[in-house]
């Protein structure tokens, strides 16, 4: 009983992979299964609906965002290492900035 539900777990990560646009050689690939296997699967899964393209775009600026939040957050820990010189300096009779 528990193969059987692993089974269909498989699938349908399977079938959720087509619908969000990846090809069927890449998750024959991925899932080492054949591309006629998936493409059966995905038949005999008709409610599955393929991932509209605003969707799409949603997720890769999601993505976007994402990744420059870790590069910031890199960016924010190397300035706060110690002993790091700023690369802004006052001086008491210059106010001014000096690079």
């Amino acid at each position: 009983m528990m193969l059987t539900a692993q089974a269909a777990l498989f699938k349908s990560e399977g079938v959720k992979m087509l619908a969000n646009s990846q090809t069927a050689a890449y998750i024959s690939k991925a899932l080492d299964v054949s591309v006629n296997l998936i493409y059966r699967w995905k038949n005999h899964n008709p409610g599955v609906k393929k991932v509209s393209s605003e969707q799409n775009g949603l997720v890769l600026e999601n993505q976007q965002c994402k990744d420059r939040v870790r590069q910031l957050e890199t960016e924010r820990e190397v300035l706060k290492m110690p002993g790091r010189r700023s690369c802004l300096a006052f001086s008491a009779d210059r106010p001014e900035v000096t690079l």
